[in-house]
Order: C-alpha cells, then structure tokens, then sequence
C-alpha cells in the first residue's frame, strides 16, 4: 500500500497541533494515529534547507524514504491509521539513502508502539 497524500489545511494544522513531534538528523516528523485505513504523508521543507534546488531535493528524498518505510512495514505489521507530516532538514539532501530510510523505518516503528 502506497502512502496516500495529506493535502487539506485543516488536516495539516490538527497534526501540527495535535501530533507527536519526533527528531532526526535529516528530518522533523509530526505523526498522529487515525481511524482512516491508510497512512497520509505530506513532506515540507522550510528555507533554510537552501535554495528551492536543494528543498526539492530534499523533499523527494525523505517522500520517497517514508514511503519505502511505510510500504515496508505495511507488509510486515498491516500499518494503517497514521498522519505524518515530515519538515525536511538540511541532512535529508545529503544523508545516504539508506541510512534516510532506516530512519523513516524507526520514527514509523516509534509513532505505532
């Protein structure tokens, strides 16, 4: 199952006000439990990640590692019911893949303990 995206304001703001906030190197996540039968994901990064190159690189980096995490768990786990806003850093441009990835993987496996 592919991560849906998470697009409407509204939904945006209850997740910046309501949802748990988890730190990593490369990334920012905000994540909050539902009662939908998918998992939405919406990813931003602020300018201080650079120059619109480097924030959109940035972005499709951490997109893609979330959702390589989500699919993956998904398979494992049945994960389902999860909103996620992801604020890029600086490190989700630079950081290996895989290491990004594995890092996804843990906010995801901390946000459904």
């Amino acid at each position: 199952m592919r991560a849906a995206r998470l697009r409407r304001s509204g939904d945006i703001q209850a997740l910046r006000t309501e949802g748990r906030s988890l730190r990593r190197a490369a990334f920012l996540a905000r994540v909050r439990r539902t009662d939908r039968r998918e998992a939405r994901l919406a990813v931003t990064a602020p300018r201080t990640v650079g120059h619109a190159v480097e924030r959109n690189r940035a972005r499709r980096r951490v997109r893609e590692a979330f959702r390589r995490a989500i699919d993956d768990l998904t398979v494992m786990t049945g994960l389902d019911g999860l909103d996620l806003l992801v604020t890029a850093r600086a490190g989700g441009a630079t950081e290996e893949f895989g290491a990004l990835v594995a890092e996804a993987s843990a906010v995801l496996r901390e946000a459904t303990a």
